[in-house]
This record gives structure tokens, sequence and C-alpha cells, in this order.
């Protein structure tokens, strides 16, 4: 079944009725993979269902290059990439956050790859999402390599680090294989996060935006302005050995900066309330992942005081806590797991040409929002696709999106499918950066301006979370 074009309104209607191979040749070494370690066949299901997870320090050194800032310190948690092995499903499937701005264009072509071999199975099986902290690195070979060629610094975007990490996650990956557990259930609970979400577009003049409301707001009319369209939930996907807890899945959409620009490495109030149901929780691996939070942010609720992160982090691990406590268990086996995916190939706005003729005078905060863009746009001039991934764990639905989706494709997802628990990460592939609706990109403002894609991207995400719904109804 096809979906129509629908604008904002019809939403809420709706709502409510080659891979860079010679880039990864010190990357991507062969290791005893998952797979040849417990002799998992790559297309068959064994019918046991196991898990390994995951746990990586991403921190660089201090005195590298953060995505706007010099590093001159890290907090006391530090950057983490942390994610799941689910295996007994086919090849193996690999979930994976990472406390980064973002990865984009080949920089996730070769984590998805090296990953996969770490795992023995197949890049589209892998997802590799950022929970899109700033003060932190971003991650881009694409970009890396045309700044190279053009004989420029490559700045942020230098991958020496992320070349280490992803050796690192490798290595992790393989020792998960050594005490993969049994998932005998599946936790699915939600609950409302009070007072840290709200929408950035509420400041309309004649259908226009006039004046995003950001992550920190000084102004008080703004912040007295409505909360708008959110996603109030935050969703939890655990999986458990009987009554053992093994892994959390935690999904949230909105910006996660309280404030940044501080030249100090942290994972803000999302990696800090992560850290609090960990403590809560010990026995379970923690691991966040970033909604549809493109339009969404915590500016109604935070002016922008460096006391106001820790708050927003306790509301948020409130509403973690309410959520783990709503928890309902299914049993679950390897047969009730299924992992499905969509191409797709977003619309590219011509404009997006220009960056590369202003690359050569830009500074650094304008090459970092920047060059993953023309990157992209590069690669969508050569067909490049992205894939949309769908994880399917009995009844929950787990959606990974490029981008910086605006929270209206989250709820659209939701009502497609208004029976299942359905949830979504955003922030895969960085590279189309903001996508809006379709009736956003007639209002303008921050978001639209700085979008790659056009208005034509609504209907193309839309059909494929409605292709991806309609596959997962077949036999």
């Amino acid at each position: 079944m096809k979906t129509k074009n629908i604008s904002r309104r019809s939403f809420l209607t709706t709502i409510t009725a080659g891979m860079a191979v010679a880039a990864t040749a010190n990357v991507i070494q062969p290791m005893e993979s998952i797979s040849q370690r417990i002799g998992t066949k790559s297309e068959k299901s064994s019918g046991e269902l196991k898990i390994g997870v995951f746990d990586v320090d991403a921190t660089p050194p201090v005195g590298s290059q953060l995505t706007y800032d010099r590093m001159i310190n890290s907090s006391d948690l530090g950057l983490r990439a942390k994610g799941i092995v689910l295996t007994g499903a086919g090849a193996p499937i690999i979930l994976c956050a990472i406390d980064w701005i973002g990865i984009s264009n080949e920089s996730q072509d070769i984590f998805k790859q090296s990953l996969a071999v770490a795992a023995g199975t197949t890049p589209e099986r892998v997802a590799v999402h950022t929970v899109h902290q700033h003060d932190a690195p971003i991650c881009d070979f694409t970009a890396e390599r045309l700044l190279k060629e053009n004989n420029l610094p490559v700045g942020c975007f230098d991958g020496s680090f992320a070349r280490i990490l992803i050796k690192n996650i490798q290595e992790a990956i393989i020792n998960a294989g050594k005490v993969l557990q049994p998932v005998t259930d599946i936790g699915l609970g939600k609950a409302p996060v009070y007072e840290v979400a709200s929408n950035r577009r509420v400041d309309m003049v004649d259908g226009k935006i006039k004046t995003m409301r950001g992550s920190a707001c000084n102004d008080s009319l703004l912040r007295d302005k409505p909360e708008g369209l959110i996603d109030p939930d935050v969703s939890l996907i655990s999986f458990w050995n009987k009554d053992k807890p093994l892994a959390v899945l935690s999904f949230y959409a909105t910006h996660p900066q309280s404030y940044y620009r501080t030249g100090i490495a942290n994972p803000d109030f999302p990696g800090i309330a992560r850290f609090l149901r960990q403590l809560a929780v010990p026995d379970a691996l923690h691991v966040h992942f970033n909604g549809a939070g493109g339009n969404i942010a915590a500016g109604k609720y935070n002016d922008g005081s460096h006391e106001n992160r820790f708050l927003l982090a306790e509301k948020m691990a409130d509403g973690m806590e309410r959520a783990w406590h709503n928890i309902r268990k299914y049993p679950v086996s390897a047969k009730n797991v299924r992992w499905t995916t969509e191409p797709i190939l977003l619309p590219a706005n011509p404009s997006t040409a220009e960056i590369e003729k202003n690359m050569a005078t830009g500074n650094g905060p304008y090459l970092a929002n920047n060059m993953g863009r023309l990157g992209w746009y590069k690669r969508v001039l050569e067909g490049k696709t992205i894939d949309i991934g769908c994880l399917t764990v009995n009844e929950a639905q787990i959606f990974f999106m490029p981008g910086e989706l605006f929270v209206e494709y989250q709820l659209a997802a939701k009502a497609m499918a208004p029976d299942k628990f359905v949830t979504m990460a955003a922030y895969g592939d960085y590279g189309p950066f903001y996508i809006g609706t379709k009736e956003a990109y007639g209002e303008g403002g921050y978001e639209i301006l700085s979008s790659p894609v056009t208005e034509d991207a609504e209907i193309i995400i839309l059909n494929a979370i409605q292709s991806l719904n309609d596959k997962l109804q077949k036999p």
C-alpha cells in the first residue's frame, strides 16, 4: 500500500485517528567472528536466541578536535559506544549507539562493514547510530577525503581516532561472542518524560518560523510558548534470561543538549540519565538511542544554566524508571525476531553544491555543519542509497533511520501500526542532516535552511516505513 503525501495537519490526523574499501584496509582485518565461534549459519535461524553486549570507551584523547572545539578534558562519565549482538535469528544483528554528534557517509559504510566482519554478518544487518551530543566528535570519512583532496586541513574530520574506535568495537564484539547468553523473554515498557522535550518551531508569524527555540533558551517569552508537538514517551525494550535482565534499549526523541562548546567531551543529560539507570539496574547493559528529535529540544525547560544539566538528566531518568516499572515481559525465541531493510534515495537540494565553493574559506564550525551535507550530496549524485532498518521482536518494531528526522515521522510510524509497540532511532547516517516534513519546507526556519534534502523526502520516507510494515505482514 502506498502512503499518500501528507502535511503536518494530516500527520496529526493520522496520529490521532562499493563501500570505501581502501579506507578500511587497516580497520576490517578478519578476526574470529561470533558466527565462526558459535557456528551460526548466515541465513538460517538456529532457534536459540542469544545476546552479547559490548561497551567501549569512545572518548578521544585530550587535544583532539571535537566537532566544534579543541578537547581540553573529558567529563567523569566520558563518551561510550554501547550495543548488542543478537544471534540465532539468521545472521547476527548488531545495534550500536555512540556518544558522538554524527557518523556520516563513507564512515557509516566502514563502521557497518567493520562491525559486520567481527560478528560474521553482513553490513545490512548492522545499525550504527549516534546520540548526537555536541561536545563530542563527528565522523565522516567522505568529508575527510574531500578536504584532503583540496589540500585543506581536515580539522574535526580527522578520522584517526575513529579508526581506533572501530577496531576496539570489533574486539569488543568478538569478546561478546565468548559470553553469549540465552534470551528467553523480551520486556516492553514506556512512560512519559515530564518537562524535558519541547518543539523548537513554535514561534510562527504568518505561517513562517520567526525564531527557533533552541536547546537552551534565555528568552522568557519563547520559553512561555506552548510545549508544541513532541513524542512524550521514553520507550524501553529489554532482553531477559528468565528473571535476569541482560540489556535495556531506551528510545527518546530530543536534542540532547543542556549546554555545550565547553571543550570537555561529555555525554550530556541523556548520558547521565543512562548512567543513573545503569546504577539502578546493574545486571543489564543500558543502551540509549535518540529518536526523531530534529525539531525537538529542551528549550522550554532549559535557560542554559549549567545546573540544569543534572535536573534534565533526573527528569529523563525518572521517565526511564517509570517505563521500567511498566514493563511487561513476553516469551521470545529466534522465530519471533526479524530484521528487514528498505533502501531509500532521498532527493537532494541542488543548492547544497554551493558548499564546495565555500569550503576553502569556511571556518571550523562552518565545515563541521556543512561538509557532511556536501559529501552526502555527492553520494546521491552517484546513486548511493541509505538503508532504513526495522527490527521486529514479537510485537515490538524498532525503526533505524537516517539524519535529524522531525518528530512527525516517529509519530506517523507509531500511527501506522497502532497495535504494535513501535519506537524509532534516528541519527543513523548523519549525511542528510535535517529532514523536515513537506509542510515545514514552506515554513522555513533554521532546520529547513540547513536541510540538504527537499520536501519530497517526506513521501519517500513514509512509503519506506509503510513498505517495511507490509513486508512484516508476510510470513
